[in-house]
């Protein structure tokens, strides 16, 4: 099962707000073992969003969409959600519920009464309109839910928010999660270029099932210059024998290696 993260807001596009989300779900991934396979940037366009998400109910991915699902007019995701499933939408009872909470806090704190029908608190109440059948992600900071459909998950766009709902989300799949170990080993191979190392590249693939090599050519690195990082990741079984047949090509290679990286 793969896991992928859409990041959903013309904010985001037009550069007024700087993503938060890319880094801290990748640190959320490594502290369980885990890897993101994909990551899109998308703005608040609900006949793009319809058809991504589409694409993502039917490719069974384990993914978290971060945005796009408060009430105001440029919040689409739970209206492109319903869509992409043909499902309608409606109020989910829990979800009103915990809104209505929060705005009785709200009321208390401001010294005011709440009115489960005053305009505020109906549009308040959009918030917990999702596609029909979901089942809803709890939100820490102000309990207004996010709602998630198979292993399609939806979580606000402020970061706050989102990141808790983020680590909920991935706890809820524990037979996904991996010791955490070395899933990373390279090194810095000079005097080389790609061409040339692109059949033993090939070779490490195909010899080592759950095993990816990467090469990351750099012209100008600040400490050895025109390099090669060369690595494998991927199966903690098969890394190190991986890692062993990458540098013994190398070495074969008559490249020079200048240093050896573990992550």
């Amino acid at each position: 099962m793969k896991v992928g993260l859409f990041i959903i807001g013309d904010e985001i596009l037009s550069g007024k707000r700087q993503d938060a989300h890319l880094a801290t779900f990748i640190e959320l991934l490594s502290r369980r073992g885990m890897q993101l396979a994909w990551a899109q940037y998308l703005g608040d366009d609900r006949e793009l969003l319809t058809a991504r998400l589409r694409e993502a109910f039917a490719g069974g991915d384990l993914v978290v969409s971060c945005g796009g699902i408060g009430a105001t007019p440029d919040d689409h995701t739970r209206q492109a959600a319903a869509a992409a499933l043909g499902r309608p939408l409606a109020l989910h009872p829990e979800a009103r519920e915990l809104i209505w909470q929060r705005v009785q806090q709200t009321a208390a704190e401001q010294g005011t009464t709440a009115d489960p029908d005053h305009p505020d608190t109906l549009r308040r109440f959009q918030m917990g309109v999702f596609p029909e059948g979901a089942g809803l992600i709890p939100n820490p900071y102000n309990r207004i839910p996010g709602f998630f459909v198979g292993s399609m998950h939806f979580v606000p766009g402020f970061p706050v928010m989102a990141h808790p709902m983020m680590a909920w989300v991935l706890d809820r799949y524990p037979q996904l999660h991996r010791q955490v170990g070395v899933l990373e080993r390279s090194l810095i191979v000079q005097g080389a270029m790609e061409a040339s190392l692109t059949p033993l590249m090939e070779a490490i693939e195909a010899q080592f099932g759950g095993i990816k090599v990467f090469s990351l050519p750099s012209v100008d690195h600040p400490r050895w210059g025109r390099c090669i990082e060369l690595g494998v990741k991927g199966s903690v079984e098969r890394l190190d024998a991986a890692y062993d047949a990458l540098k013994q090509g190398v070495i074969l290679s008559g490249a020079l290696i200048s240093t050896e990286l573990v992550r």
